[in-house]
């Protein structure tokens, strides 16, 4: 009788611990989820960021147009990237270069929707980035077609050769923790086709091809955008971790310094140089310190996230100029910040791998990702681009682009108060002269 006692108290506490297991293991995911959900909705503030941003850069005739875009490549993008992106980045990948399966995912398991949720907002992200370099001449309806290219087929394919288990840079050991160059480059490359199809803005360049100041009309607004973007970036790099892990202090720690590193500098090479230190150079050192850091946040000690952010910062002003010179015409400084400081800090996140710093293998690996990454979206973006512009005309016509994209494309207005010259105006001055008499 004793030993029957003892066999079922046994036997109660056995079944009580695997029930206790169980209800933790519940919690944990439970945990895990909220963390996901809540990165994913603090990556989608920064299309806020980025409309900000982008809409204050240009000039008020064309700040309605630049948000639409960024509305509206979130929207279009949200519906491709379920229905074709996300399988061909993660779905089963037995060549390496892209997914077969987990099309239009409908019925499925609590994780793979949470983790759908959170890789359509980076996809978001990626696409978003070619609107404000090509802002104030590009016709809508051509951009949105190219958003759709770029979220189905180029994006995707690129992101299953790094993040996908099966992807051959994966397999190399290609380190790109949070999107340097998955998200961020593979952006900039698509901006740095497009700006070369369109070309510049009327004006933007001189007859002997000396650069004119081209003033966005809101610099308040760029610098809200720019804090928007800063503070969703903590759940862009935070966020990649999948799981409320406590790798996420490091990881937004560096983050942060990254960021703070790359405004700096980039006000501190304004001063060495004895040129202004402007507000639109500051911000975007700030987001090239971000997107440096994107790479190698998870895996590096935050002294050479100072350094990484840092060089970014002076990279991105470097890069600007650059293009310049080259006479290509980026409203934003998207290719710099997102393309030319995406490939250094994904270069870094080798150099400074805390595992095995400096190390010749490694880093050969990133240069060859950083490579596969420009040729492949380069070549298919400048295609893409060439054709729509062959089919429908990628840039608006001079006459719109002169009047403003808002009233041509929209018929609408974003400052109608001060845009006294346009058809809007006078029709409704000549409605209300029609109303006095």
């Amino acid at each position: 009788m004793k030993k029957a006692k003892i066999t079922l108290t046994l036997s109660t506490l056995l079944f009580s611990s695997l029930a206790f297991a169980d209800d933790i293991a519940d919690l944990t995911g439970a945990t895990n989820m909220v963390w996901l959900v809540t990165a994913s909705a603090l990556v989608f503030l920064m299309q806020a960021g980025f409309a900000l941003l982008e809409s204050g850069m240009s000039r008020s005739k064309n700040s309605l147009n630049v948000v639409m875009k960024n509305y509206m490549d979130v929207c279009i993008g949200t519906l491709i990237f379920w229905a074709l992106g996300y399988g061909l980045m993660f779905g089963n990948n037995p060549s390496g270069f892209m997914g077969t399966d987990l099309f239009l995912i409908n019925d499925s398991d609590p994780t793979s929707y949470g983790v759908l949720l959170f890789q359509t907002m980076f996809a978001a992200t990626a696409v978003t980035i070619a609107s404000g370099a090509m802002a104030e001449r590009t016709r809508f309806d051509a951009y949105l077609v190219g958003a759709v290219v770029i979220t189905a087929i180029i994006y995707p394919i690129f992101g299953s050769w790094v993040w996908n288990a099966d992807g051959w840079l994966a397999k190399m050991g290609f380190i790109d923790f949070a999107g340097s160059t998955v998200v961020h480059s593979v952006g900039a490359w698509c901006a740095l086709a497009g700006v070369i199809i369109l070309g510049p803005r009327l004006g933007r360049f001189d007859k002997s091809g000396k650069p004119r100041e081209l003033r966005g009309h809101n610099l308040t607004l760029v610098a809200l955008g720019g804090f928007i973007l800063w503070f969703g970036w903590f759940g862009f790099n935070g966020g990649s971790t999948l799981s409320a892990s406590a790798d996420i202090g490091l990881i937004n720690l560096n983050t942060q310094l990254a960021a703070a590193a790359g405004a700096s500098a980039s006000m501190l090479l304004a001063v060495a140089l004895r040129k202004p230190i402007l507000l639109t150079e500051t911000v975007n050192g700030s987001l090239a310190g971000l997107v440096a850091i994107t790479a190698g946040c998870a895996s590096m000690l935050p002294a050479y996230a100072v350094l990484t952010g840092a060089i970014g910062g002076v990279v991105c002003v470097l890069g600007g100029q650059l293009m310049l010179k080259m006479h290509l015409d980026d409203v934003v400084g998207a290719v710099s910040v997102h393309g030319f400081a995406g490939a250094w800090g994904t270069l870094a996140a080798g150099i400074f791998y805390a595992d095995s710093m400096f190390d010749a293998k490694i880093i050969t690996v990133q240069l060859i990702g950083i490579a596969a990454c420009f040729v492949w979206t380069f070549c298919c973006a400048i295609i893409m681009y060439f054709a729509i512009d062959i089919l429908m005309g990628l840039r608006a016509p001079a006459q719109h682009e002169q009047r403003g994209l808002d009233l041509s494309e929209h018929a609408e207005i974003g400052y109608p108060e001060f845009n006294t010259g346009s058809i809007a105006y006078t029709a409704d001055r000549a409605a209300n002269m029609d109303l006095q008499r």
